[in-house]
Parts: structure tokens; C-alpha cells; sequence
């Protein structure tokens, strides 16, 4: 039987503190082919110091998906299957032996894999979803200025398998900055405005930059697009819309976009959430608490990317608890601060704010 050729490919850029701990994870491959676009650090020599083939190329101006169809070509062409990722990005071991299994039995072209791409305080997956970053060397490119996706060539039999035994975790470098995404994605919606995923992209990107007009005017855009027909994404474009009602003090406005959240995807504790955190600021506790417990009574964390932490965390008792103590349940409210203070002990404000309800209880005994 021949045995499969794996190769493992990657854009990097000043990445010099991951490259140990990169190559350790990638090392199961046949290959490591980077792609260098200007490191001003240390990345090309310790990655030629790790047998890395590296290759060195600016690019002006930037583009990821130039970049990454760059670093495609540098693996040979008789690879099977190539392993597109990031340096900052871990795999399980046993990862390669897992993929050839898969491969000999599902013949695939494209397979699609699990990818923890935050981890809270304790090194838990936060935010999970699956990733389809693995291919066959022909058939496939790189697409989008920002937030590329591989897409298939025309007329390619593409056969996509998804599996949950192969795993990647992401540890960003959170002090770099992106600032570039905000002009890339301009481009990429100006190139492609048929694209509902980076219309809600973009939009998304003008909330973070605090843009409250550009990103209701860009996701009502997207809530427009006829390919716009994922709910969670829907979903989470009404939340977006309604955070910058909210910040432009449009209150009624906010509460009506919540509204809209939880009648498009019912099944994701978001919009009950953040519409119950706008209730509660505006003391309509009544309504907090309901949209607090119709949150609770979603138990299945689905693999979504847009999945918040908050939704998922000790967030939802904390919250839970407060509105609780506003209404005089209060020891409702000590039950609900005691499962927030369970699942994150160090915050010292949840413990300030039990002994502040528990003062309102008498004492066990007296």
C-alpha cells in the first residue's frame, strides 16, 4: 500500500515565539512549507534551525489570500493531502495517523475538523466550531483579502467529510494588532457583495471600531442578501445591530433587534442574554429574569463560531442572581451566586455580592 505523502502549509509573520512549539505539533507531517511575508524577528532562522522549508515574500499590497495561495504553491505536487495552518495553532498528537485512516476510508478531497479557536482562564475550549483547512493538493485556492476561504475550482468532484477526532487549538498573541481587517474587508465586500459572510464580517468590524451607523447600515446589507439564510449568523447580525442601537442610546430600538434575535434563532442563548443585561440597566427586572430563564432552558452548546463565551460561563447566574436579590427571591439569589462563584472562584466581586445577599437572609438556625 503507498503510503500517503502529508504536507503541512503556513503564512507567518513575526511568529518567532511559536515556532518550537509549532513544528513540535506539525512534525508528524512529511513536510513544513512557510511562507515568511517580512519577519523583522527571529521566525526565518529558528524555523530553518527546525528543517522548516521557508521561503521569504512581501507583499504590497497585503493580501491573505494571495499570501496563502503563495504558500500553496511551495508544496511539491505529488503531496495527498495538504494541512493548511496557522503558527499559532496546535494540533492533538496523533493527528496524522488519524487523517490517513480517514482518508483510506472516505476518500475525501476536503475533510473538516474541530478547532478550539479560544480557551478560557483554565485552558478549557471557549468558543469551538469546525474548520475545513485540510485538502487535496489539487482542486483548491485561497479567496477573500481577509478572512480567506479555500474555495473549490470549477467543475472539481469535491468530497467533504467531517470528523470530530481530529483536533486543533488556537492560542492567539493577542498584542497583534488588526488593524488591517477593517480596509481588507471594504475590499473584499466591494470585490464580492454577494458574499453574505463577510458583509456580517465587515459589519462586525465596524462595531468593534465603534462605527455604530456603518454597522447597522452593513448588516441590515446582509439581513438583505439572498444567500443570507444561516439564522445564527442572522442572529448574531440583529445582536450586532442592536448593541449599536443601544450605544447610540436608541434604546427602544436595541430591545426591538433583540427581540428579532431570539425570534431568528430561539435555540441560542445570545439574544436572551444581552436583551436581559439592556433589561436589567433599564430595572425591568420582571423581563430580565424571564429572558434569564428562557436562556437556561437552552442546554446544548452548539459548534458554532458564533457562539459567545458569555452565554456559556458564569455569566448567566451572576446576572441571574442580581435580578433575583432586585426582586426579593433572595435565596433564589444565593443559589444562583453560589453556581456563578463555582465556576469562577476568583472573581472577588462575586463574592462581594453573595455576602451582600446572604445579609438579607437570616441565618441557618435562628
Amino acid at each position: 500500500m503507498k503510503k500517503l505523502k502529508i504536507c503541512v502549509y503556513a503564512i507567518t509573520k513575526n511568529e518567532s515565539k511559536f515556532v518550537k512549539r509549532f513544528v513540535e505539533s506539525m512534525k508528524e507531517a512529511d513536510g513544513i512549507y512557510v511562507l515568511d511575508t517580512g519577519s523583522t524577528d527571529d521566525t526565518v532562522r529558528l524555523l530553518e534551525e527546525e528543517q522548516v522549508h521557508v521561503t521569504v515574500k512581501k507583499f504590497d499590497p497585503w493580501r491573505f489570500d494571495v499570501a496563502r495561495n503563495e504558500s500553496l504553491e511551495l508544496v511539491p505536487l505529488d503531496c495527498d493531502l495538504c494541512v493548511c495552518v496557522d503558527l499559532d495553532e496546535v494540533f492533538e498528537k496523533g493527528w496524522r495517523e488519524k487523517l490517513e485512516k480517514l482518508y483510506l476510508k472516505h476518500s475525501f478531497t476536503r475533510l473538516k475538523y474541530l478547532y478550539h479557536w479560544s480557551h478560557d482562564e483554565k485552558g478549557n475550549p471557549a468558543t469551538t466550531f469546525h474548520i475545513s483547512k485540510i485538502h487535496t493538493r489539487a482542486g483548491y485556492y485561497w479567496k477573500h483579502p481577509v478572512h480567506e476561504v479555500l474555495v473549490c475550482e470549477e467543475n472539481f468532484p469535491e468530497v467533504e467529510f467531517l470528523t470530530n477526532d481530529i483536533v486543533v487549538h488556537h492560542y492567539p498573541d493577542d498584542t497583534k494588532s488588526r488593524s488591517s481587517y477593517l480596509p481588507l474587508l471594504e475590499m473584499s465586500v466591494l470585490e464580492d457583495p454577494e458574499d453574505d459572510r463577510n458583509m456580517h464580517y465587515l459589519g462586525r468590524e465596524y462595531m468593534y471600531y465603534q462605527k455604530w451607523d456603518e454597522c447597522i447600515a452593513t448588516l441590515h446589507r446582509h439581513l438583505n442578501l439572498p444567500k443570507a439564510l444561516w439564522k445564527d449568523e442572522r442572529c448574531a447580525s440583529m445582536r450586532f445591530m442592536a448593541r449599536s442601537y443601544k450605544q447610540k442610546g436608541f434604546i427602544e430600538e436595541a430591545i426591538m433587534w433583540y427581540q428579532k434575535a431570539i425570534i431568528e434563532a430561539p435555540y441560542l442563548r445570545e439574544g436572551y442574554l444581552e436583551l436581559a443585561f439592556l433589561e436589567f440597566e433599564q430595572k425591568d427586572y420582571t423581563s430580565c429574569y424571564e429572558h434569564l430563564m428562557g436562556a437556561l432552558e437552552i442546554k446544548e452548546k452548539s459548534i458554532s463560531y458564533i457562539n459567545e463565551v458569555f452565554a456559556w460561563n458564569e455569566y448567566i447566574y451572576d446576572l441571574l442572581s442580581l435580578v433575583c436579590y432586585e426582586l426579593g427571591m433572595y435565596e433564589d439569589a444565593r443559589n444562583y451566586s453560589l453556581i456563578a462563584i463555582s465556576m469562577n472562584d476568583h472573581d472577588e466581586r462575586l463574592q462581594n455580592n453573595l455576602k451582600m445577599i446572604e445579609e438579607k437572609i437570616p441565618l441557618i438556625g435562628d
